[in-house]
C-alpha cells in the first residue's frame, strides 16, 4: 500500500525544515565537541569568577606597572632631624702612659706602678728587675730602670695636637707636661723653645702646636674631626652642668653614662634617609616598604614575576612530561619500565631540601638575581615533571590499542606523528586541567622560596619577597599596608587558576550533564 507523504503546503514549513536539517552547517557547529566544552565551561558560574581574577591579576601586573610612574626598584627619601651620637668625653682622672721608642710599659708593669703610687713607694720590682719612681709633678711620674734609663712617663693631663698639627714626640710631649706641672711659661724640646700658657696652650713662633687638657673627646664615627675651640667648649659647658648647648648653629645634647664615667654627646642633624614604612597616601597609595620603595609598584612588578614563573615553570613540566610519557606508553616494554623507575627516582627527590642547598649556593656565589630568577624557573620545571609523565602514559596505553590507531599503522604513519599527531591531542584535556591547577601550586612555591629568601633576590620584586618584608612581630602588627596586599594578591591568583581548573575539569567530562 502506497503511503502519502504529506508535502509542505507553504514556503514557511520548507524553511522550518530547512532551519532544522542535521546537514546544517550551523547545526554540526552546535554539536561540535569543542563547542560543548565552552558552553559547559561558561555555564560553570565558580569557573567564570575565578578567570576574571585571572585576568584582574593579569591586567593588574602588567598594564599596572606600564601606567604607574615609579620604577620597581625606586626608592623614596625625605628629610628627618636625627640625633647621633657625635663624640664621647671623659675627665680623665686615671693615669696614662707614654714610653720612648724602642721601649715597652706592659700592662703588668702599669699595675704594679699604680700599687707601688697608691702606696707611696718609690720603687717597685718586677721579674726580678727594680723600677724607680720619680714624681716631677702632681699626677706626673716618670718611670726609669736601677740603671737609670727612662721607660715610661705616667700621667692624667693630656697632650693634645692642635688643628692640623701631627702628634708631638716622647719628649716633646714629656717636657710639655713636666712644664705644665711645674707653672712655667715655656720649656724646650728638641732643640726648639715652645711658649706655655696658664691654660695649657702651647706656641711655637705664635702658632698653635698643642693643649694640655684632662679632658679626652673621641669621635664616635670615622672622618670627624674634633678642633680645639669644640673641645674647650664642651669642657666649659660640661663643667657648668649644661646637658643642651648650640655651637656654629648645631644642637648638641650631653647624656652621662654613670656605669662608664662617660658623656656622650649627640648631634642633631638633618639627615637624608629612606622614606621607610611610609603610610598610605595620594602619593603612595599603598605605602612604602622598608626599603621606601613604593609597595603598589612593587605588587604589580612582584606579579609580572610570579605568574611568568609559573607559567614558564608549568610550561616546562609539561614539555618533558608529554615527551618522556608518550614515548614511554606508546612502546611500553623495557622503555616504558625504564622511564617509569626514572619518575620513581624524581618521586623521591626532596625538592625543598635540593632547591634550599641550590639557593645557599648560589647566595655563596653571588649569582646574579636575573640568572638565579632564570636558574630558579629551570629548577622547579626539572623536578616538577614526574607526574606529568604519569598522566600522559596512562592516557596513551589505553589509547593506543584503540582502532584509529589500528588505522594510522596501516597507512604507514610514522611513529612520532602516530604519538604526538594522533595520541597525544587526545590526551590535551587532561593536560590543560592538570596545567591549570599546577600553576596555582607553582606560585605558591615560588612565593614560599622568596619568603625564605632562596626564591627571587632585590631588586626584582615577586609576591613571595614582599611579605618577606614582615621579619618580625611589630612590621606585621602595625604596617599591615606592607604584607596584606601582597597575600591577597596571591590568594586571588591562586584561586583562580584553582576555579578555572575545576571549570575546565567539569566541562571536559562527557558526563555533565550542564
Amino acid at each position: 500500500m502506497k503511503r502519502d507523504v504529506k508535502k509542505p503546503e507553504n514556503e514557511s514549513e520548507r524553511t522550518n525544515d530547512t532551519q532544522y536539517s542535521l546537514n546544517d552547517d550551523r547545526r554540526v557547529k552546535v554539536l561540535s565537541p569543542g563547542a560543548l566544552v565552552v558552553k559547559r565551561f561558561f555555564r560553570n558560574r565558580l569557573a567564570i569568577v575565578g578567570l576574571i581574577m585571572i585576568l584582574s591579576m593579569a591586567v593588574f601586573s602588567f598594564l599596572g606597572g606600564l601606567i604607574i610612574p615609579y620604577g620597581e626598584s625606586e626608592q623614596f627619601y625625605i628629610d628627618t632631624n636625627m640625633r647621633k651620637e657625635y663624640v664621647g668625653v671623659t675627665h680623665n682622672d686615671t693615669f696614662r702612659y707614654i714610653v720612648p721608642e724602642g721601649e715597652s710599659f706592659s700592662s703588668i708593669l702599669q699595675s704594679r706602678f699604680t700599687l707601688a703610687q697608691i702606696n707611696g713607694n718609690d720603687t717597685f720590682e718586677y721579674d726580678k728587675a727594680e723600677y724607680t719612681l720619680t714624681e716631677d709633678g702632681k699626677d706626673l711620674y716618670s718611670i726609669r730602670t736601677a740603671d737609670g734609663t727612662l721607660v715610661a712617663v705616667a700621667f692624667k693631663d693630656i697632650v693634645n695636637a692642635a688643628d692640623g698639627v701631627e702628634d708631638g714626640t716622647f719628649t716633646f710631649k714629656y717636657e710639655a707636661l713636666k712644664a705644665y706641672a711645674a707653672g712655667k711659661d715655656s720649656f724646650d724640646a728638641e732643640g726648639k723653645s715652645y711658649a706655655l700658657d696658664a691654660d695649657g696652650n702651647i706656641t711655637l713662633d705664635g702658632k698653635d702646636t698643642a693643649y694640655i687638657s684632662r679632658f679626652v673627646v673621641q669621635p664616635k664615627e670615622n672622618g670627624i674631626t674634633v678642633t680645639k675651640d669644640f673641645r674647650e667648649f664642651l669642657a666649659e659647658k660640661l663643667d657648668a652642668g649644661e646637658t643642651e648647648f648650640t655651637y656654629e648653629g648645631t644642637d648638641y645634647q650631653a647624656q652621662y653614662d654613670p656605669s662608664q664615667l662617660v658623656w656622650s654627646v649627640l648631634q642633631n642633624t638633618s639627615t637624608h634617609v629612606y622614606d621607610k614604612y611610609s603610610s598610605p597616601s595620594l602619593k603612595h597609595p599603598l605605602g612604602t616598604d622598608s626599603n621606601g620603595m613604593d609597595v603598589l609598584t612593587r605588587l604589580m612588578y612582584g606579579g609580572r614575576v610570579s605568574l611568568v614563573i609559573g607559567f614558564i615553570v608549568v610550561f616546562l613540566e609539561t614539555f618533558i612530561g608529554v615527551i618522556l610519557g608518550g614515548i614511554s606508553g606508546y612502546f611500553g616494554g623495557w622503555v616504558d619500565n625504564l622511564i617509569m623507575r626514572l619518575v620513581d627516582v624524581f618521586y623521591c627527590i626532596p625538592s625543598l631540601p635540593i632547591i634550599i642547598i641550590l639557593g645557599s649556593v648560589m647566595d655563596k656565589q653571588m649569582v646574579d638575581p636575573q640568572i638565579r630568577m632564570l636558574y630558579l624557573m629551570l629548577i622547579l620545571g626539572f623536578l616538577g615533571w614526574a607526574g606529568t609523565a604519569r598522566l600522559v602514559r596512562g592516557q596513551i596505553l589505553s589509547l593506543r590499542e584503540q582502532e584509529f590507531m589500528t588505522a594510522t599503522e596501516a597507512c604507514g604513519i610514522s611513529v612520532s606523528r602516530r604519538i604526538f599527531r594522533h595520541l597525544i591531542p587526545n590526551v590535551v584535556p587532561q593536560l590543560i586541567v592538570t596545567c591549570t591547577m599546577g600553576l596555582g601550586s607553582t606560585i605558591i612555591t615560588e612565593a614560599t622560596l622568596s619568603f625564605l629568601g632562596l626564591g627571587v633576590k632585590f631588586p626584582f620584586a615577586s609576591w613571595g619577597n614582599i611579605i618577606s618584608d614582615v621579619n618580625n612581630s611589630f612590621v606585621m602588627t602595625n604596617y599591615w599596608f606592607v604584607w596584606i596586599p601582597a597575600g591577597i594578591c596571591l590568594m586571588i591568583a591562586v584561586l583562580g587558576f584553582n576555579f578555572v581548573g575545576d571549570g575546565l575539569r567539569d566541562a571536559f567530562d562527557p558526563k555533565m550533564k550542564r
